[in-house]
């Protein structure tokens, strides 16, 4: 019989893959990190069950969540980013030659060395001396830190489900903007619109409240199996179709998925999408589709 690793959405739904081999997996403090080799998909980690990367398609999610927020950011000498323990995203933050320091703040250890173990083709930037690393909790340290301002702050979370929480709630947005200068952006990961509907539109309301500008984009991530993935670009004022086209050049050639093309057309939110964020609107999360 193959060796599948599966996972369920509340019961209605499962995405598997097949597995070839198990190259590690441990419990830790916060939760049980797996990294698997697959027939189709090379490595892959989940924590608890849920699938989070592979070596396959994670250049979707990476370049979506950085590049719409690096390219635009009126300064990005400064980034934060929250999550993200294997490697994917400050990859993709140190590829623009003006990030001066990115800080890493990941609750758990094991899964950054996990990581640095079994998937280095993530994480091809841990030896960056412009990269700092603190474990610990990232709405902890964003709320408490007397970090000077930070140009941009990227928060590549789990689902709002544990200690990962705390990075959707009202409170994590309002100290971002502390943390932020006052031409600061704020990148982060927002759920599916299709699976997640209501919390999608949580969030959208959320950052609503402490940023001016916030503008939802959306991309494809395969091994999440829930159609177009979402993000928000948030701000005071910048405007996220102006492109510095500088760091747009220096990037040609180093993206698979990002180019000044997708992004402009990654703001287009479709009109489901629209519908969910709308005020007043309330849309629960889908278990399951009926048809009439």
């Amino acid at each position: 019989m193959a060796n599948w690793h599966e996972e369920i959405w509340q019961d209605s739904s499962r995405f598997g893959l097949r597995v070839r081999e198990v190259l590690f997996a441990q419990q830790s403090r916060f939760q049980k990190i797996e990294i698997f080799d697959t027939v189709a998909w090379g490595r892959v980690l989940t924590l608890d069950g849920t699938f989070m990367t592979s070596e396959a398609d994670e250049f979707f999610y990476h370049e979506m969540l950085v590049h719409p927020v690096l390219t635009t950011a009126p300064s990005v000498r400064r980034v934060l980013v929250i999550g993200g323990g294997d490697g994917g995203t400050v990859r993709e933050v140190l590829r623009h030659c003006e990030v001066e320091s990115c800080l890493l703040v990941e609750l758990d250890a094991l899964v950054v060395e996990a990581c640095r173990a079994h998937l280095p083709t993530l994480g091809t930037a841990w030896k960056d001396p412009r990269l700092k690393l603190h474990f610990g909790d990232g709405a902890d340290f964003v709320e408490r830190s007397h970090e000077p301002p930070f140009d941009v702050i990227l928060v590549d979370g789990c689902d709002p489900e544990g200690p990962a929480a705390r990075l959707f709630e009202p409170a994590f947005f309002a100290a971002c903007r502390q943390r932020l200068s006052p031409t600061g952006v704020l990148g982060i990961q927002s759920e599916s619109p299709f699976l997640m509907p209501a919390t999608y539109a949580a969030i959208h309301r959320s950052v609503s409240t402490y940023f001016e500008c916030v503008h939802p984009l959306f991309g494809p991530a395969p091994l999440y199996a829930a159609g177009p993935w979402s993000y928000m670009h948030c701000s005071r004022s910048v405007d996220p179709l102006k492109i510095d086209p500088v760091r747009a050049a220096r990037l040609a050639g180093h993206t698979r998925y990002w180019s000044a093309a997708v992004h402009h057309g990654a703001f287009a939110v479709p009109a489901y999408a629209a519908i969910a964020s709308a005020p007043h609107a309330s849309a629960p999360e889908r278990q399951g589709v009926t048809s009439s």
